[in-house]
């Protein structure tokens, strides 16, 4: 019995190895030397996992395996938070590979559940924009895709419009956009522009989607509203006093889930997170420790029944709860 044990332990150390070499190389880009640091072994040996890797059907262009460490704590996450859904990518050996991993797995997901005639409302961020890496673009008839944030008059390449529209030219789908700033001057502009009948049926369409895909931002100066100006980093000491441990869809929440009172968030044009409670599916995609605080008050403030996230991420949220995976 010992000796069975033993192997099967074996057997998963080297399962487990083949998964996260998998990612390391074809997801977070690191080469073969990397990766050999990075799990304690020979190149030589890296070369023979990712060819078994390949063999065995773990990559296809894609990665179609957890290790039994994510398998573990996708079950911690389900059961803590009562979740439909929880996957989670092994954490990045470097911080600012994060997005892309975690986007990747989003991306992933979302090609695997969408269907004919769906109804599909995006968010925006770093993270959304790597999920295009992971999608795999096919035609899908009668799907509409809808942008739950107003845009910006200069971005990069994640300007919330600009996120919703390649999401729809993957599948063919009808694209509709919340053409107003994601920012506006006053409360008072806001409230007009929501009065206008083409906004409010822009918000009625969002609020009935089949499927939504957000991501979450954390409250510090490398999050993408302080990274791009649109939130002056002046603000974010009035943040943290009022509450503040996140966004979600640019909205700053506390650990709670619920809105802080702030001048900014009188001030932005998208759709509220009270609002995503009419939605089919709300997934929220974000990963690293450091976001562990907003992703938990994420998941409170929309519902959400399916999380993508990273092993650190996971972690941390578990241990908050009193929960530890090895």
């Amino acid at each position: 019995m010992a000796l069975e044990e033993e192997a099967r332990a074996t057997t998963e150390l080297v399962a487990d190895a083949k998964v996260r070499a998998a990612w390391l190389y074809y997801v977070e880009g690191l080469t073969q030397e990397q990766i050999a640091e990075a799990l304690g072994l020979s190149r030589v040996k890296v070369v023979r996992i990712l060819a078994a890797a390949r063999n065995e059907g773990i990559v296809r262009i894609r990665i179609d395996a957890r290790s039994a460490r994510q398998a573990a704590l996708e079950r911690g996450l389900v059961t803590v938070f009562g979740l439909d859904e929880a996957i989670v990518v092994p954490a990045a050996r470097d911080a600012a590979n994060v997005p892309a991993l975690v986007g990747y797995a989003a991306g992933l997901w979302l090609s695997d559940m969408l269907k004919d005639s769906m109804s599909l409302a995006v968010g925006w961020g770093e993270t959304l924009h790597q999920a295009l890496r992971g999608m795999q673009p096919r035609q899908i008839e009668a799907m509409s895709v809808v942008s739950l944030l107003g845009g910006l008059t200069h971005s990069r390449s994640i300007n919330p419009s600009a996120v919703a529209r390649r999401v729809a030219d993957m599948f063919g789908a009808d694209c509709f956009q919340l053409t107003a700033p994601v920012f506006v001057s006053s409360a008072e502009i806001r409230d007009a522009l929501w009065r206008e009948p083409t906004l409010r049926a822009l918000r009625d369409r969002a609020r009935a989607a089949d499927v939504a895909l957000l991501s979450i931002g954390s409250l510090g100066r490398d999050s993408t509203l302080f990274r791009e100006g649109l939130v002056p980093e002046s603000d974010l000491e009035s943040l943290r006093a009022a509450g503040a441990v996140g966004d979600l869809l640019c909205h700053f929440i506390d650990a709670e889930g619920r809105p802080v009172d702030h001048p900014v968030n009188r001030r932005i044009m998208a759709v509220s997170p009270s609002d995503l409670t009419g939605i089919g599916l709300v997934a929220i995609a974000g990963g690293g420790a450091n976001k562990a605080p907003a992703i938990r008050a994420a998941l409170r403030a929309s519902a959400a029944r399916v999380l993508i996230t990273d092993e650190s991420a996971a972690d941390a949220l578990l241990a908050n709860m009193g929960q530890k995976h090895d």
